[in-house]
């Protein structure tokens, strides 16, 4: 692992930054104000080929895996764009390409890769958020088809899905660990309903519950062909999510970051710009390196991912500590801009509810610093 990023990865990062800014955080605004999917910057992402840039390009990808989409996520985070579902299509893709049978992977990623096909991934439930093994969701064979029974919850782009990745069970191991197993299911199907769940985050992004009542599909929407595979296959995606979560998050730190350096110098007070004051510059200067700190945890996990090591911890800790530095940032921003943070023209204060949620999502904080006291330290299990 190189700390001194790449040239390709240079004008990578250049190209998305000079995209997202002619969009910007108050064409975000715009959608959540409008309840609109951002579609429009949707559609120039993937026809740059920014969206597909971690798919293979035998399908129309860019050939490139976790380090370039968290660049191209960051990037939009830090110009105001932090897009949840992108973060869900660099998960849909990837277990498709990873773990899909060759039918598969012709079928659908390159229509992902162009980004004309939406997919949605399905695990959480009202009774299983971190206990993923105790879902209750379930696939039972039924002759050449499966039939699907359950209920999902917080689905992420539901509205705007074209399928569905579900997360289910299929059986169980004798260990008496659930076999878990991941299908692809057409929306609309029969059987599958969704509603809205009202949120107070203000994001494009509709979170959904998802209720599958008996919902039959053929045999080759199971990913990878063979019921079972979905322990590993899952992971793999959280893995994903959570170091693309964690480059989202240090996107909005930088957000944040410019945000309150360009405040504290144009506000003068006592004739002098408030940044010349240790009270101001010495606050912000700290935020700036918790960021800098946490993205070089990121750049470590995603470097591991695309390495074919093992990821577990560096994709917590990068999300804990990236999650924890945007928050950081953002109340230095807050705090910084004083009254006028509050006014929508200054595009922070509607970004405090999205910049919570990534210390609770997509794995909370407490369940990482489980997995790193067990993993990591070998101290007893704890829950």
């Amino acid at each position: 692992m190189s700390f001194v990023e790449s040239e390709e990865h240079r004008e990578l990062r250049a190209a998305v930054r000079a995209l997202a800014a002619d969009f910007g955080h108050g064409y975000f605004v715009k959608c959540v104000e409008e309840n609109r999917f951002t579609d429009e910057l949707w559609t120039a992402i993937f026809r740059q080929g920014f969206g597909g840039v971690n798919l293979p390009e035998a399908y129309g990808g860019g050939g490139g895996g976790m380090q370039e989409i968290a660049i191209v996520i960051e990037e939009l985070a830090a110009q105001g764009c932090p897009l949840l579902f992108l973060i869900v299509a660099g998960m849909c893709g990837p277990a498709t390409s990873e773990f899909g049978t060759d039918e598969q992977r012709r079928r659908w990623l390159p229509r992902i890769a162009e980004g004309s096909f939406k997919m949605a991934f399905a695990i959480t439930e009202p009774d299983a958020g971190s206990n993923a093994l105790g879902m209750r969701t379930a696939a039972r064979r039924d002759g050449d088809s499966w039939v699907l029974r359950g209920t999902k919850q917080y689905i992420t782009g539901m509205d705007v899905a074209d399928a569905v990745l579900a997360v289910t069970r299929t059986g169980t191991e004798k260990s008496g660990r659930a076999e878990l197993s991941l299908f692809i299911v057409d929306v609309p199907s029969p059987g599958l309903a969704f509603s809205a769940i009202p949120m107070s985050m203000q994001i494009p992004d509709t979170q959904s519950s998802v209720y599958l009542d008996d919902v039959r599909v053929d045999a080759d929407r199971l990913v990878g062909g063979m019921p079972g595979q979905g322990l590993r296959q899952m992971f793999s995606s959280l893995n994903s999510e959570r170091i693309t979560v964690a480059a989202q998050a240090t996107g909005l730190s930088r957000y944040f970051i410019e945000k309150g350096t360009a405040y504290a110098k144009d506000r003068n007070i006592w004739d002098a710009p408030i940044g010349a004051y240790q009270g101001i510059a010495h606050p912000l200067a700290e935020a700036h390196v918790a960021m800098e700190l946490s993205r070089l945890m990121m750049q470590k996990a995603a470097w591991l991912f695309d390495n074919g090591l093992e990821v577990g911890e560096a994709a917590g800790v990068a999300k804990l500590a990236a999650a924890d530095a945007a928050l950081r940032c953002f109340d230095q921003a807050i705090q910084i801009h004083g009254g006028n943070a509050f006014a929508r023209d200054y595009g922070l204060a509607d970004l405090w509810g999205l910049t919570r949620l990534m210390r609770n999502a997509p794995v909370s904080r407490e369940m990482v610093l489980n997995y790193i006291a067990q993993h990591s330290l070998g101290l007893p299990r704890s829950y």
